[in-house]
């Protein structure tokens, strides 16, 4: 039976954590951030860890993590 291969698109945007968490990006930073407060847009820079429910979903793309 072969390897089952990681999902590329997924790989670039999931990190494990040391705890086997997985930290993602949020999202809203892009573009149209003049209407934007600067402490929301602070907050979005910074990163988070996937929710419990979507949880299954990443490690299943992520063979390896």
């Amino acid at each position: 039976m072969p390897k089952i291969k990681t999902r590329r698109s997924a790989a670039k945007r999931f990190q494990v954590t040391g705890s086997g968490k997985f930290k993602r990006r949020r999202q809203n930073l892009r573009h149209i951030l003049t209407k934007k407060a600067p402490g929301r847009k602070r907050r979005l820079g910074q990163s988070t860890t996937v929710d419990r429910t979507n949880e299954k979903a990443v490690r299943r793309m992520l063979p390896n993590g």
